[in-house]
């Protein structure tokens, strides 16, 4: 088997950073992402991140791993930076993604060649509540999940599954700390890509779920307290506060299905351009978002506004009805063009004058169940500009929040009963390279302490619905429930 770089590679590329991928390439044609996740899987600390295009076709790359020798976490301002299952740091900080950004910049990685751009880094989430650092707002509302406020574990190893060639190749990441035996480093990266695959290439046997007993979810608004919460929103909008708030509710039950069974139906029955197992101790986030916050590679930033949904047609003809009534439709065509605006002006803040573009707009966007309005806008980032600045100017996304965001957001705080935490916050990386990826944590279910939790939105303007609003909240949950039935169910 080849390793790369040799050794002899490895002690002159030491010279020129501190954080050198190792790695092995296999034949993964008997493997797919799912299979090879059970694999490694811990069980404590592990991630699997996966992507079809468009709702249509599968992505080149998906992202496993399985342990950590640092997990960074915030809840408040307290932060921990764990190291072999130890908290070695702990602090309060009044911005705590200021920690892990200082955090990041301890590692300058050596790029090698035949690896894609995301080998190694901070992969995680960031709650909607982590806003609360990027903007003054209220701070009454109860945190009762439990969950902490941001978690992402540091890759030391990554199995990046190549969907194309149907290979995996296995990274362990050797950060070479001062006085250093290179000789020990190589061969200990090299012993733990040698245990990964010996994993891999264990036979499991596929084990039938059995049924589990069906869930009974409970809301934390009723039905009337939902419709005045509409109808408040809607006078906001009238007296001038606001052009749009979008007012979510939470659904939560008792587990009774294996959250990667969970995981397992639901990117079957959404598949989404971001689909997520995060198993972090006590907590678990499991989503298929469509949505991403924002993406930088290089010097390159993009955001990609939803907005407007219609369902996808049983043919091929009423699709192209479904497309063009979409298209003709004002409302959703004002609301969409609002938030590609909000687009341009957070990219505006951060890149380069002159250089924020739309690169598409009102593109129609097809998955398996629904179609979306999608624009695309794209700036070239500041020199003086990293990921961290990119995060603040973008979150949280105007699709979670409304417009103004800042008002917006103080009028959820007023609105909703509790803290939304994970919904609508961020899920992805960022890189040891300085790239960034992250979606918008939508179509998501976060599992704590036996319990699951989900939660869905709607954009209320001043000619909304109350009863319809309510009515879109339930319909966007719907999806996702339906996921954690088909799990209870039994999975054959």
């Amino acid at each position: 088997m080849k390793i790369t770089p040799t050794f002899s590679e490895f002690k002159a590329l030491s010279a020129t950073g501190n954080l050198i991928p190792v790695y092995a390439e296999i034949l993964a044609d008997m493997e797919t992402p799912v299979s090879a996740f059970k694999k490694i899987d811990n069980g404590e600390l592990s991630f699997l991140l996966e992507s079809i295009e468009g709702g249509e076709k599968w992505a080149r790359y998906s992202l496993l791993g399985s342990g950590a020798g640092c997990v960074f976490r915030t809840r408040g301002d307290h932060y921990e930076i764990v190291r072999n299952g130890q908290v070695d740091e702990s602090g309060d900080s009044d911005d705590p993604l200021e920690v892990l950004r200082t955090l990041l910049s301890r590692y300058q990685p050596v790029e090698m060649d035949g690896l894609p751009r995301f080998c190694g880094g901070a992969v995680g989430y960031l709650g909607y509540d982590m806003v609360r650092y990027v903007e003054k707002l209220p701070d009454g509302n109860p945190a009762d999940i439990g969950a902490y406020d941001s978690c992402f574990i540091l890759t030391d190893s990554i199995l990046i599954f190549d969907n194309r060639q149907q290979k995996i190749k296995v990274v362990c990441n050797v950060h070479i700390e001062k006085d250093v035996d290179l000789q020990h480093v190589y061969d200990e990266a090299v012993r733990t890509i040698h245990a990964l695959i010996s994993k891999l290439r264990q036979p499991r046997a596929v084990e039938a779920c059995k049924p589990q007993g069906q869930h009974q979810f409970s809301a934390n608004f009723s039905k009337p307290q939902f419709l005045e919460a509409v109808e408040q929103c809607k006078e906001y909008v009238r007296s001038g506060d606001v052009i749009q708030v979008v007012l979510s509710q939470r659904f939560s039950a008792e587990l009774k299905a294996d959250p990667f069974d969970i995981y397992r139906s639901l990117r079957t029955i959404n598949p989404s351009p971001y689909m997520f197992f995060l198993r972090f101790g006590a907590t678990l986030v499991v989503g298929a978002s469509p949505e991403v916050l924002v993406r930088k590679e290089d010097d390159v930033v993009e955001v990609r506004p939803i907005a407007g949904t219609r369902p996808r047609g049983k043919t091929v003809e009423e699709d192209e009805v479904f497309e063009r009534e979409l298209l003709e439709d004002p409302k959703e065509l004002a609301e969409h063009v609002m938030l590609v605006d909000l687009g341009r002006n957070d990219l505006g803040r951060i890149c380069r004058t002159g250089s924020v573009n739309i690169s598409e707009l009102k593109v129609i966007e097809r998955y398996s169940h629904v179609m979306h309005i999608v624009s695309n806008v794209r700036g070239v980032l500041d020199n003086n500009m990293d990921a961290f600045d990119v995060f603040r100017a973008t979150f949280p996304a105007g699709t979670l929040s409304g417009a103004p965001k800042i008002r917006a957001m103080e009028i959820i705080d007023e609105m909703e009963p509790q803290r939304r935490e994970i919904y609508g916050g961020a899920v992805g990386y960022f890189s040891f390279s300085g790239n960034m990826d992250m979606a918008i944590a939508i179509r998501t279910l976060v599992i704590h302490d036996n319990r699951v939790h989900l939660q869905a939105g709607a954009g209320i303007v001043a000619d909304s619905s109350p009863v319809a609003e309510y009515e879109e909240t339930i319909n966007k949950a719907k999806g996702v429930m339906k996921a954690i039935e088909m799990a209870e169910g039994g999975l054959e």
